[in-house]
């Protein structure tokens, strides 16, 4: 108990520091929401990654996927660092940094309005963030009443409110800069606690052929196959095809993931960040989603598996590291997973909070740019406040009362974010024939798809005997087709609707073609 509350108030301690030490670079709205655009690639990198990364994939994913697909849940790792790290900053990296520039675009909803000419499309945006950001930053508590009942004798509302206190702390004090910084240093203990936590686990089973071995004679169920939880693809492949795509796919439509792009310093940061993002994700998702999948291993714990029969998955993973604490070693690496998941949690609900109390500042309350850069700054650290704290009392209060339509907005807030913006941010960085109209047609288009699955999990509505029944009996199936309907929708529409002025979009994408001096090592000069 001493080593990990030791740990915890240096951890602690060191992210309010690290806070009070940034705030020289919260003086203005670009520093406090950007960083001043002069962060580096290990900042942004890790600032990306940790964004990415919460106790709700360590806790919650890791053990639901684990159990339902084995370890080729490892899949869900590798799509998120190759297609939702390596794949983002390709595409989206560069693009985004030079054209949010260009229009002096602070945020996602900024970057539509000033994008397409269209205060509405600025103003219906930020609503849409508003709406679906406040239950995701709840979401970021999920996991952590578990394993901190394996760990500690105290009430879980304490964890709650010291996480939110301290992550509201350094962010109002110092901004963007103070979260990247201490993401980085949360992106250290990821790294190093998950590895440890992986080779714990596997040495308490055997090691890895042992574990592995044992898991291939666990039956699966609805399936002949024999070892399925340690084949290939799994007991589902389809299943867990769905489930790559929506966490892969949906970092490019977050906009608390995307925001980082627009903060980047340079050309070099930009290649070194792609490198290093996804290295870190490999190692953290990956890591992860391969730990769960040893979790019916576990299966004989009690808690897990209830007397319906139905599996508690925040219980699976607190219960690989209970098993740590009878040998010597063991409550060193509990202390460390303790962090690891705070960390995790902290960086993401930072990233968070920033977003929604920039978007709503910027691009809601001063839309017209009136304010002065003192009162916004003081706006968005009261919004910062604002969302901590009603996140928190979300998350109190859904542990008290078990409230389902809580539960049931987390689940969708990630469809439903990158299902109205992924398409029509992708395609306004590249196409110049993108319209107005096709930007409103995936907004509605991801809300509707949104809206069907939360009435089809309250059973308001069933699609039974249809297509549609297999589409929405999970957010997951639905968040991805929403994602992947927006990138259908958005050229469809484009084609048939009023385009923008030709003069006014060229202007725009000039920004591309603008002449740089480089030195020969960076591009050979033609003779």
């Amino acid at each position: 108990m001493a080593i990990k509350i030791i740990l915890l108030v240096l951890f602690f301690a060191l992210m309010v520091g690290i806070g009070v030490y940034c705030r020289r670079h919260a003086t203005d709205v670009n520093g406090f929401v950007l960083g001043g655009r002069s962060v580096g690639p290990w900042l942004t990198a890790f600032a990306f990654g940790t964004s990415y990364f919460s106790a709700v994939i360590f806790i919650g994913y890791a053990g639901q996927f684990g159990w339902n697909f084995g370890v080729s849940s490892t899949w869900v790792g590798l799509g998120n660092a190759f297609i939702g790290s390596l794949l983002a900053w390709v595409v989206l990296g560069r693009r985004t940094r030079i054209m949010t520039q260009h229009l002096d675009s602070k945020t996602m909803p900024d970057y539509f309005g000033k994008r397409f000419d269209s205060e509405a499309l600025k103003v219906a945006a930020s609503i849409i963030v508003f709406i679906f950001l406040i239950p995701y930053t709840a979401s970021l508590y999920n996991g952590l009443s578990s394993l901190f009942d394996m760990a500690f004798d105290i009430p879980y509302y304490i964890c709650i409110i010291v996480m939110a206190v301290l992550t509201c702390v350094y962010v109002l004090f110092g901004g963007y800069m103070a979260t990247a910084v201490n993401d980085f240093i949360q992106g250290i203990i990821m790294l190093g606690g998950i590895v440890a936590v992986i080779a714990a686990v596997l040495n308490t089973n055997g090691g890895f052929v042992e574990s592995l071995t044992k898991l291939s004679q666990v039956t699966a169920e609805g399936t002949e196959m024999q070892g399925a939880f340690a084949s290939f693809f799994g007991p589902d492949p389809l299943a867990l095809l769905f489930v790559v795509l929506l966490t892969s796919l949906g970092t490019w439509g977050l906009p608390q993931m995307v925001g980082k792009f627009y903060a980047i310093k340079s050309e070099d940061a930009i290649k070194k960040g792609t490198i290093i993002s996804t290295i870190f994700a490999i190692v953290v998702a990956g890591g992860c989603y391969f730990l769960g999948g040893f979790g019916r291993l576990y299966s004989d714990v009690e808690g897990i598996i209830s007397d319906t029969g139905s599996v508690a998955f925040d219980k699976i993973v607190p219960s690989m590291l209970g098993t740590l604490a009878s040998h010597s070693w063991g409550n060193i690496i509990i202390a460390v997973v303790i962090i690891l998941v705070l960390a995790a949690s902290m960086s993401t609900l930072s990233s968070l909070v920033l977003t929604s109390s920039s978007t709503l500042t910027l691009d809601v309350i001063d839309s017209k740019g009136k304010m002065d850069e003192k009162k916004k700054i003081f706006v968005m650290r009261a919004f910062v406040a604002f969302f901590v704290i009603v996140s928190a009392i979300i998350a109190i209060v859904k542990d008290k009362f078990g409230f389902t339509f809580i539960a049931q907005m987390m689940g969708v807030s990630w469809g439903a974010l990158a299902g109205a913006f992924l398409a029509p941010f992708m395609f306004g960085l590249y196409w110049k024939k993108t319209t107005k109209g096709s930007v409103w047609a995936c907004f509605a288009f991801g809300i509707a798809v949104t809206i069907i699955q939360l009435l089809c999990s309250f059973g308001v509505i069933s699609f039974s005997g249809t297509v549609l029944s297999y589409i929405f009996a999970s957010s997951i199936r639905s968040g991805v087709i929403a994602m992947v309907g927006g990138l259908v929708i958005v050229p469809i529409v484009s084609l048939i609707t009023p385009k923008m002025k030709k003069e006014k979009v060229d202007s725009m994408f000039d920004c591309y073609e603008k002449k740089v001096l480089v030195s020969v090592k960076e591009n050979l000069e033609e003779q």
